[in-house]
């Protein structure tokens, strides 16, 4: 890839990815029920090996990819990114036995995954979490504890994607070893640990997204995620790289709905012609465009900085996600409004899309932190 082109190969293979979300798996997200972890979808997307890649590939393969799904089955890219998020944590972070019990299998798609970072108190400032893990230095014979004892976690998480049907959770709680986010340990916490429990929570965007409990839950050293008090690390380590990928993904349903609006406007009659012929049409769709492109440029370079590498990925990953979900929210919107009340029945793909695109511009850090993180990048 060169600085404002896509090379023929990977061209070639984000058309092969659009036609099978189209063709393949869009129909199983179809199936699914709203809400509702898809498992059949998740283990087309492991047979189809595209599981595989969000481990194995670089932050701009992950984008093509987030976008080319998105494009054409905005389920089945949610279901592939949320298994990456949940996950990356133990391929980074994990131990040669978390990494051997839970990543065939997420790979596979027979595992659900899902990061636990937000709670009721504490979503945008993640560094505020009240999740306690009190030490048990007696350990427990159910898997918390050990010879080096362990913690009891207590607490509540919320607005957590896969929850409560996941099998395992990336959880994030306060250990106490400094303030803020110095007092932060990652675990991984398998979902039959007893005292979790959960319930699904009923919300706009159709992916499952839910509150989780725990109750004295026990976890052990076996169970870290990186060293105690290091867990905002592990969070940030994943964040910056699925940011870009969050922008990706709105590019790609930017680009859905403004093809969707060239076929429509460029056939629908109206006033002695079609609807393209007029101007005020003309020069919105060309603002739609061009404001997709640049989100898509900057999505590039965001991805392309991260793998290269670059000391300023925090401001490039925050202002690739910026960009690209509020130009998102932009085209969809416009796309709507130019279509008129047929993009408003329920199965409109843009009917869809409108209730898919406004979440990104909350999750994995509000418009309003990316901008936080960018200015204090700038005055560094």
């Amino acid at each position: 890839m060169t600085g404002f082109a896509l090379g023929a190969e990977q061209e070639e293979w984000c058309g092969q990815l659009r036609a099978l979300a189209a063709d393949r798996l869009r129909p199983l997200a179809d199936k699914g029920e709203p809400g509702r972890v898809n498992r059949p979808l998740l283990a087309a997307l492991g047979e189809l090996g595209l599981l595989e890649r969000v481990f194995t590939s670089g932050a701009l393969e992950l984008c093509l990819l987030r976008e080319s799904l998105a494009y054409g089955c905005t389920e089945a890219e949610t279901a592939l990114a949320l298994q990456g998020l949940g996950a990356h944590p133990v391929l980074r972070s994990g131990t040669p036995q978390q990494r051997e019990r839970w990543l065939p299998q997420v790979r596979a798609g027979r595992a659900v995954a899902a990061f636990a970072l937000s709670e009721p108190g504490a979503g945008s400032d993640a560094a505020a979490l009240a999740l306690e893990a009190v030490r048990d230095g007696g350990g427990t014979a159910d898997g918390g504890g050990g010879a080096g004892g362990g913690w009891r976690l207590s607490g509540e998480k919320c607005w957590i994607s896969n929850a409560p049907e996941a099998d395992f959770y990336t959880v994030f709680a306060r250990t106490g070893e400094g303030p803020a986010a110095k007092g932060v340990t990652a675990f991984l916490v398998p979902a039959d640990r007893p005292g979790l429990s959960g319930e699904p929570l009923d919300m706009l965007s159709p992916h499952p997204i839910g509150r989780l409990s725990f109750d004295g839950v026990p976890v052990g050293p076996q169970d870290l995620l990186g060293e105690p008090g290091r867990g905002f690390r592990v969070a940030m380590d994943t964040l910056n790289l699925f940011r870009p990928s969050v922008g990706a993904f709105a590019v790609g349903m930017a680009r859905a709905a403004l093809d969707a609006t060239l076929a429509y406007t460029g056939a629908r009659r109206a006033f002695g012609g079609v609807l393209g012929d007029l101007q005020a049409v003309g020069h919105r769709v060309a603002e739609m465009a061009t404001r997709t492109e640049a989100a898509r440029l900057l999505v590039y370079a965001a991805a392309g900085a991260y793998d290269a590498g670059s000391a300023d990925v925090p401001r490039r990953s925050a202002m690739a996600k910026l960009l690209a979900t509020e130009t998102a929210q932009y085209v969809v919107d416009h796309a709507v409004q130019l279509h008129g009340a047929v993009a408003l029945q329920r199965g409109h793909l843009l009917e869809h899309l409108y209730r898919e695109v406004r979440a990104p511009r909350i999750y994995e850090g509000a418009s309003e932190v990316q901008r936080t993180i960018i200015a204090k990048e700038l005055y560094r």
